[in-house]
Formats: C-alpha cells, structure tokens, sequence
C-alpha cells in the first residue's frame, strides 16, 4: 500500500489541479492531453463517462508519453480493469466500495477513492489509505468543511472535486489537508470543440501559477 501512496502522491502533488477531461469526440483527446502538458499539467483524469472514455486513455496512453493519464468515474471492479488494460497510471472514484478496494489492493496502479463524510474518511484510513478524493466538493461542505477536518484527520489529504474554479480555487490550495484540486476549467467544452489548444495551455498555465 505504502508504495502505491507515493505514487499517487507523487502524480498528485506534482500540479495544483488535476484536468477532469469529459471526451465526447476521440480526435480531441491526444491534442487535449498535449496542450494541458505543454501547460504544466501532464497528469489528467479522463471520466468513464462517455463512450469514448476507454479509447480516449488507450490514446492518450500510447501517443502523449509526457501525459500522465488516469481514469475516473470508476464505478465498479469492470470498468477498473478496462481502465488499467487501456493503460490508466491511476484511478479516480466519486465514492467507495467494498468491491473497487477489492479490486484495487489487488492491482499495481494507484487508486484514489471518493469520501464526503466523517464516516467513510475513517473507513478508508483504516483500509490503508491517506489520500482520498473529496466529491461534490461545492455541495458537500466545501473549503471550510475540508478545513474541518483538518485536525481529527491530521494523516489524510485530500483531491477535492466538483464546483471548483478560478473563483474559490484558492481557498482550498490554501489548506493543508488539500493535496490538489480536480477541475474541468482549464478545458473548458467550446475551446475543446474549436480546436483551440493554445488556449487550453494558457489556462493550464494558470492554473499551475495558482501554487506558485
């Protein structure tokens, strides 16, 4: 387990947000996955939330080498192992359960589970892991529940996800418990949709200023 937390730590704490990438159209996806890494943010997380998902990763995987690209909006131990044959470096849940743990201390990649409550954070610390995606982050409580925890949870950090943006992003950079953010605003859909991966580094790029 130690092993695969550095890991995850290291592809995490690398950046200060993690692009969560939503492909509709294949040809975008290995142009996308440069324009972030030519931005300073190499590691990406592609959701299973398309039909092009799985072939957008095996892509990207094969043709960006300086890409980083995990696999999130893992639900279950199938689409964990389709994610992992088309060459994800780690995997992202919204939640947990029993099942994915299963499968994931089985596994050699990196595997961040999703916690939004006292309860589960404390379940997922005693199954080993210290680093945990926190997911809706806006609508489960956000930077100030995060700070919360803090301090009875002084081992764990978090990948908090969802209604963050340029707007509040620095609110949780700023906590120490916070690891990364995950967001979609460095990519947003209608420069995705015109091709404009120029564009697309720029935002990456200020995202990457955001920690510096």
């Amino acid at each position: 387990m130690k092993r695969k937390t550095d890991s995850l730590l290291a592809i995490l704490g690398g950046q200060p947000v993690i692009p969560v990438l939503l492909i509709d159209d294949l040809k975008d996806a290995v142009p996308l996955a440069r324009a972030l890494s030519r931005g300073g943010l190499p590691a990406i997380e592609i959701t299973l939330r398309t039909s092009a998902a799985i072939d957008a990763i095996r892509l990207v995987a094969a043709d960006v080498p300086e890409a980083i690209v995990g696999a999130g909006t893992v639900l279950n131990p199938r689409q964990y192992d389709e994610a992992v044959e088309a060459g994800a470096k780690f995997l992202v849940s919204p939640g947990t359960t029993m099942e994915l743990l299963r499968e994931a201390e089985g596994g050699e990649i990196p595997y961040l589970p999703g916690a939004a409550t006292p309860s589960e954070v404390m379940s997922l610390s005693e199954e080993g892991y210290s680093i945990m995606k926190f997911f809706p982050a806006e609508q489960a409580g956000g930077a100030a529940f995060l700070k919360a925890l803090a301090s009875p949870f002084a081992g764990v950090s978090f990948c908090p996800t969802g209604g963050i943006g340029p707007a509040n992003v620095s609110d949780y950079l700023g906590l120490p418990n916070v690891i990364c953010v995950g967001g979609s605003w460095v990519a947003p859909k209608e420069l995705v949709r015109a091709g404009d991966w120029s564009a697309i580094t720029g935002l990456a790029a200020e995202a990457v200023a955001r920690r510096s």
